[in-house]
């Protein structure tokens, strides 16, 4: 069961990371990102590996939430 829960929670979360980098970045080039007005120094590439594992953390924990409380009280406190 806990493996079947992990995928309720990663795919939906890698599906909607590969997504969001696809929008984000369709409109957006990595060279031209700043931070604390300092510029990027990683490569074109760099930026988009980190963002979308970025994206793919904030969809996990969105999913691992949604499983979490779909959970009875029952299961939880078991």
């Amino acid at each position: 069961m806990w493996a079947q829960r992990m995928m309720w929670v990663v795919w939906p979360g890698f599906l909607v990371a590969s997504v969001l980098e696809i929008l984000v970045f369709a409109f957006v080039d990595p060279q031209d990102l700043q931070w604390m007005g300092q510029s990027i120094e990683l490569s074109r590439q760099g930026v988009y590996t980190l963002s979308f594992f970025v994206f793919w953390a904030l969809t996990c924990a969105s999913s691992a939430l949604t499983v979490l409380l779909s959970k009875s009280a029952v299961d939880i406190n078991s």
